[in-house]
């Protein structure tokens, strides 16, 4: 069938058919893969809910960790916790002291733990401690705040921006006190 001259109308209507799907090629020129977002969850090994752990000691329970939910990294052998609980032991298995925080990491190499936001340690016999950071070392069997902290007692309050403590809660030390009230013993 023979084709005769084209019409203005149908050449408009063609050319902007053919400008829309070159304005469609181009925004999509240079696009090579869908935008996306990485999140911490995304590069962990595993994702676990419900964890517990025991790290013992000559065959002695010395800690028991728990957590709401952790990311586990393998390479690192490190796990990412949130809504943590610890709970220390004396060294004939008696417990010493708990510890709630709203997030942590745990390495699996040394034992050692840092947990951070709201953290609180209460030992059994009501003394309290509180700070946004703690820090726990295994071997040394020491816990460490490096950020301002409350210690209190039923005998004493004291404040300070640093401290060092046995997991126990019982020789808090601190170089840098404030607004103690009762007996102190500050390490000089």
């Amino acid at each position: 069938m023979p084709r005769g001259p084209v019409s203005p109308s149908r050449a408009s209507a063609g050319a902007g058919v053919l400008a829309w799907a070159a304005l469609q090629l181009a925004a999509c020129a240079g696009v090579e893969q869908p935008p996306t977002t990485a999140t911490e969850a995304d590069s962990a090994d595993q994702i676990g809910y419900g964890i517990m752990h025991f790290l013992t000691e000559d065959g002695m329970r010395r800690m028991r960790l728990t957590a709401d939910s952790a990311y586990a990294y393998h390479r690192a052998q490190r796990h990412r916790l949130f809504g943590l609980r610890v709970t220390f032991y004396s060294p004939e298995g008696r417990e010493t002291s708990t510890l709630t925080a709203r997030d942590g990491t745990y390495e699996w190499r040394t034992g050692d733990m840092e947990a951070r936001g709201n953290v609180v340690a209460l030992s059994p016999d009501g003394r309290r401690l509180e700070t946004s950071v703690l820090r726990y070392s295994r071997t040394r069997n020491e816990i460490v705040g490096p950020e301002a902290f409350v210690w209190i007692t039923p005998e004493q309050r004291v404040e300070g921006d640093a401290f060092t403590s046995d997991p126990d809660l019982r020789n808090v030390q601190t170089t840098r006190a404030r607004g103690a009230i009762g007996r102190v013993q500050i390490d000089r």
